[in-house]
């Protein structure tokens, strides 16, 4: 009979901790949904200025420097990256480009919003 008693006053427990863990896991669902699509479209800019930067001035006839905003705005915004076109510094001297942009997307999650800020840049230098 004692331990009866003992389990009595334990029961639920497993139910609350099952519930706690579905609300953790959850919200981290929730983030991530948030959070992650933000970080790849960073990452695909940053390789597609990369890529412009590389390239820019290897085709005929070669890209003036508005044509190489217009590209990087034009994929900024394919990609919903709030980058305006005026801020995006382009920087062609001697054979060499460098492209930079600051950015910041805000994040709500409901009960928290924050910014995250972005500072892609990319350059054609040789290592």
């Amino acid at each position: 009979m004692m331990n009866r008693s003992n389990q009595n006053g334990e029961r639920g427990g497993s139910k609350l901790s099952l519930l706690l863990t579905i609300v953790i896991v959850g919200a981290l669902g929730f983030t991530a949904v948030k959070i992650v699509p933000v970080y790849v479209e960073a990452y695909q800019f940053q390789d597609s200025i990369e890529a412009e930067s590389r390239f820019a001035l290897t085709g005929y006839p070669k890209k003036s420097v508005d044509d190489i905003r217009d590209d990087v705005y034009k994929k900024a915004q394919e990609l919903d990256i709030p980058a305006k076109r005026e801020d995006i510094h382009v920087n062609v001297t001697n054979g060499s480009v460098e492209i930079g942009t600051d950015y910041s997307v805000p994040i709500d999650l409901k009960v928290y919003q924050y910014t995250l800020q972005f500072h892609p840049h990319a350059d054609n230098h040789t290592i």
